[in-house]
């Protein structure tokens, strides 16, 4: 029976959270989402048209929250080039290991709405890390370079029978995208020795328990914060 009391986003949002890690993004349907929260499939579409307009806002917080904890598992600073080769094989092995994760971040990937969410967050985070080996790029340089790297960061989370190992994924991943960007081979080669010598798999799976625990814990001023940031950036 669908609830009589006032409902919150943030309540469909925490629920969201718990079915999509747990059940996968694909195989949560709208009915149980509604069924979760204690409310109709028509009053959930009210706050939220459709799964992917609650993905997007997931997304949203999880960019965020990611790359925080890249930095503090890094000794480089801020925006440091270390960062954002833990992030991707923090996510490679989450996707690894664990099937709806996966489908979390490839459904992420592969939906308009969410595909833009990460591009345009990895587009001022790959200016700040990247930016000194293109000094001489201008803005539509780094658009069209995020397009190809999402690409690249897409075809490591998708696995097939014939994919390489985990390391190897990594490897050729951080590779190609650092050459992309111009990091000069020492660098390039320090880096990826420094990925694979740290234990990523755990940093991982801690740092999906710590987001699950920051979502329950977030408010409902933080939720709005995030659709209005989405919002901004739709205009």
């Amino acid at each position: 029976m669908a609830r009589s009391i006032n409902i919150t986003k943030l309540e469909i949002i925490q629920t969201a959270t718990r079915l999509f890690f747990s059940q996968g993004f694909s195989k949560t349907t709208a009915s149980l989402l509604s069924k979760e929260v204690g409310i109709s499939t028509g009053n959930l579409t009210f706050y939220f048209p459709t799964k992917e307009h609650i993905l997007q806002v997931l997304v949203e917080m999880m960019c965020e929250f990611q790359w925080k904890i890249m930095e503090e598992h890094t000794d480089e600073g801020k925006s440091s080039l270390l960062s954002y080769c833990l992030e991707l094989a923090t996510m490679v092995a989450i996707s690894e290991e664990n099937e709806q994760m996966r489908d979390f971040y490839l459904s992420s990937y592969t939906l308009p709405m969410t595909l833009e969410i990460i591009r345009e967050n990895d587009l001022q985070k790959t200016k700040q890390v990247f930016g000194e080996y293109c000094k001489d790029w201008k803005e539509d340089q780094f658009v069209e370079a995020e397009t190809i790297v999402s690409g690249i960061e897409y075809a490591t989370l998708m696995t097939t029978k014939h994919s390489a190992q985990i390391d190897k994924r990594v490897e050729g991943a951080l590779r190609a995208i650092m050459l992309f960007y111009g990091v000069p081979e020492e660098i390039r080669d320090k880096k990826i020795a420094k990925i694979l010598a740290m234990d990523y798999k755990t940093i991982g799976k801690r740092m999906l328990e710590s987001f699950k625990t920051f979502a329950e814990e977030t408010t409902e001023n933080a939720i709005e914060e995030k659709i209005n940031s989405i919002r901004n950036k739709n205009k």
